[in-house]
């Protein structure tokens, strides 16, 4: 990174949990603390003033819940990315505060060891889902669903397979040999998807998936 600090802020109702993420993050010369909150409350004006660069929220906190903040959030244009931190690896809710603007999703469990990842891929202008996150996802890929879903937006049952092992963070190769067929073919079917459903890269067809319901709840 250049010289520049990633400035973070971190919000969550247990006093315990913001120091050990101040203990983790401390370690890592490329950020620094903008501030912390125990509640819901003015985190966005606390934010701006700190001028933080990733927002690091749970979602399960007093006076003003994570849901209501990004709720917020979303009607404004706002110069900070948010990741959710939290205990619920509930499909549903994953769903829905990645449709109201959060670029990451960890459970607290899996937190320690990915959080300086999550933070770096955000800052990135990627999403990122923890292990857990990403395999709940997968597990509501059933057949009947996705082969409806695939239909009603114009996807082959080959292409949801590929975007399945997309979201898995299969690489080319691998996705090759899952499926026995190319590294050249899953490029072109990579391509064809980011064409034919108008997002701008693979994430995309992670987001896609996500807010048209190819993924059952």
């Amino acid at each position: 990174m250049s010289g520049k600090k990633l400035r973070i802020y971190l919000a969550d109702d247990h006093q315990v949990l913001i120091d050990g993420m101040k203990a983790v993050l401390n370690t890592n010369p490329d950020f620094e603390i903008a501030g912390f909150s125990v509640n819901g409350l003015d985190i966005i004006d606390q934010a701006i003033k700190t001028r933080t660069d990733i927002l690091v929220m749970d979602i399960n906190m007093p006076e003003k819940d994570g849901i209501e903040v990004l709720k917020d959030y979303s009607t404004l244009d706002l110069p900070f990315k948010i990741i959710i931190l939290s205990s619920y690896d509930n499909l549903k809710l994953i769903k829905e505060v990645m449709k109201l603007g959060a670029r990451g999703y960890l459970t607290k469990q899996c937190a320690g060891e990915n959080i300086i990842e999550a933070i770096y891929a955000v800052e990135n202008n990627e999403e990122y889902y923890c292990k857990t996150v990403r395999e709940k996802i997968m597990e509501s890929f059933t057949t009947n669903k996705t082969d409806k879903n695939s239909r009603n937006h114009g996807l082959t049952e080959r292409e949801t397979e590929i975007i399945k092992l997309i979201a898995m963070e299969y690489s080319g190769k691998e996705i090759g040999e899952e499926l026995s067929i190319s590294s050249h073919t899953v490029e072109t079917h990579r391509k064809n998807l980011i064409k034919k459903l108008e997002v701008k890269n693979t994430i995309g067809l992670v987001k896609f998936a996500l807010k048209n319901n190819l993924i059952n709840n």
